[in-house]
């Protein structure tokens, strides 16, 4: 992947506030790119990166094995409501 895309993709997932989500589609379509770069590019982010706040459409988790478990006590940790594997979008 570009590394300019990439760091376009980081830059958009950093600005995610606290307790809220953006789908992989949102973040794609504001970095210019599609959902599974923007996949790509989170499968090998820097550590401290908010990644789990980029969910699947409908606010699915789709994060594979137990990375959902830990994703979504990340996402409840900041006060989003996940039920399952799927999480109230905020707006």
């Amino acid at each position: 992947m570009n590394p300019l895309m990439r760091s376009r993709i980081y830059g958009i997932v950093r600005r995610i506030p606290r307790g809220s989500v953006l789908s992989y589609g949102e973040v794609a379509k504001k970095a210019g790119t599609g959902p599974r770069q923007v996949g790509a590019a989170l499968r090998e982010s820097p550590e401290g990166l908010p990644w789990h706040r980029v969910v699947g459409a409908g606010g699915r988790i789709v994060t594979p094995g137990e990375t959902a478990m830990v994703q979504g006590e990340l996402l409840r940790f900041e006060g989003v409501i996940v039920y399952g594997r799927r999480c109230k979008i905020p707006r």
